[in-house]
């Protein structure tokens, strides 16, 4: 996640900054939750792993991983500082660290990290490849990255997001993903959509709305495409 360089004249730190404190990393949560607790459940985390939560907004994931898991060290790293302010202030756990750095250089040594969790922040990297080279450097043997996004070329709906974030983001196919994985060195676990199985759709009759052309696609979008996971594993 590039910090000082800007498009559309904000940068990835001033535009997360601003989300923070307007409390929209706990709306965020919220919302991600419905789908990440499922993938989350789905990691081969053991008592004691290190786990880095690439992007980790609230730091909700991580501290999820320590309650349900038993998950060791906890690093949360974003490239807002508020954002990660924000998260430290949720929790009082000492295993539990939220770090401010880059996408592009993960500070951590090679072959120290068991798993890796990013939610709806990997597409903000500057350089995707090269970030994918940082997880698989850093990854122990048989570690994995779990890449849960909304927003890809398969999701016809989350196409528009980026008129609305100043910031350029990256949007791949399942098979880019895929391939992408491999060039970084990481075997693919796994690709899966999760759905939105709870989130709650208005009745019929609050329709029209200006969001959506019909009801249908409403319940296609959040019932049936949901969120990308896709799982690499470390050799």
């Amino acid at each position: 996640m590039r910090l000082e360089s800007e498009w559309s004249g904000m940068s990835v730190r001033e535009e997360f900054d601003d989300w923070a404190a307007s409390g929209r990393d706990k709306g965020m949560e919220e919302r991600h939750w419905h789908t990440a607790k499922h993938a989350l459940a789905r990691m081969p985390v053991e008592s004691g792993d290190v786990v880095l939560d690439l992007g980790c907004g609230s730091g909700y994931a991580g501290r999820a991983l320590r309650d349900t898991k038993g998950a060791g060290r906890i690093y949360g790293l974003d490239g807002s500082p508020e954002m990660a302010r924000n998260a430290a202030g949720y929790t009082d756990d000492s295993d539990v660290a939220y770090l401010v750095g880059d996408f592009d250089t993960l500070p951590f040594a090679d072959d120290s990290i068991d798993h890796v969790w990013s939610m709806e922040a990997f597409y903000y990297a500057a350089d995707p490849h090269n970030t994918l080279s940082e997880i698989a450097r850093i990854l122990r043997p048989g570690g994995t990255f779990y890449c849960a996004v909304n927003y890809y070329e398969e999701n016809v709906y989350s196409h528009e997001w980026q008129e609305f974030i100043s910031i350029e983001m990256t949007r791949w196919d399942r098979e880019q993903y895929r391939a992408a994985f491999r060039e970084a060195g990481l075997y693919v676990g796994e690709q899966d959509t999760i759905p939105d199985r709870e989130i709650e759709i208005p009745e019929a009759a609050a329709f029209p709305t200006d969001d959506w052309d019909t009801r249908e696609a409403m319940v296609e979008r959040y019932r049936e495409l949901g969120t990308l996971l896709t799982v690499g594993v470390a050799p």
